[in-house]
C-alpha cells in the first residue's frame, strides 16, 4: 500500500464519519420538527378553545351589562331629583326667611304646597320626556 492509498482510505473514512454524523443530525432534527409541529397544533387547538370561551364570557357580560345599565341610569336620575329637591328647599328657606316674621302659618303652607306641586310637575315632565325619547 502506498502512502496515497493510505491517505485515500483516511479521507474516505473521514467522509464516511462525516456523512454518518450528518445523517444522525438530520434524523434528530426531523424528530424535533415533528415534536414542534405536534406542540404547535396542540397550542392552536387550545388557543381556539380559549377564544371560544372568551367570546362566551364577553357575550354573557354584555347581556348582564344591558340588564344593569338602567339601574345606573335610575340611580343617576334619583341623585338629580334629590339635588333638585335640595335646591328647591334652599330657595324656599331663603324666601321664607326674607319675608316678614308676622306672616301667617297659612302662607307657609301655601308656599310649601306650591313647592311640592312644582316638583311633582317637573318630575312628571321628566318622565314624559323619557317615554317620548
Amino acid at each position: 500500500m502506498t502512502p496515497g492509498d493510505i491517505a485515500f482510505l483516511m479521507i474516505a473514512a473521514a467522509i464516511l464519519i462525516f456523512v454518518l454524523f450528518i445523517g444522525y443530525f438530520l434524523i434528530q432534527l426531523g424528530r424535533t420538527l415533528e415534536s414542534v409541529t405536534k406542540d404547535v397544533k396542540m397550542l392552536s387547538n387550545d388557543a381556539d378553545d380559549i377564544l371560544a370561551n372568551a367570546n362566551v364570557m364577553l357575550t354573557d357580560v354584555n347581556g348582564k351589562l344591558v340588564t344593569v345599565d338602567p339601574l345606573f341610569h335610575a340611580a343617576g336620575d334619583l341623585g338629580q331629583s334629590v339635588s333638585d329637591l335640595n335646591a328647591s328647599a334652599r330657595d324656599l328657606k331663603e324666601k321664607v326667611s326674607s319675608k316678614k316674621r308676622n306672616r301667617s302659618g297659612a302662607g307657609m303652607a301655601t308656599a310649601m304646597a306650591s313647592l311640592l306641586f312644582g316638583l311633582a310637575k317637573k318630575n312628571q315632565n321628566k318622565q314624559n320626556s323619557k317615554k317620548v325619547g
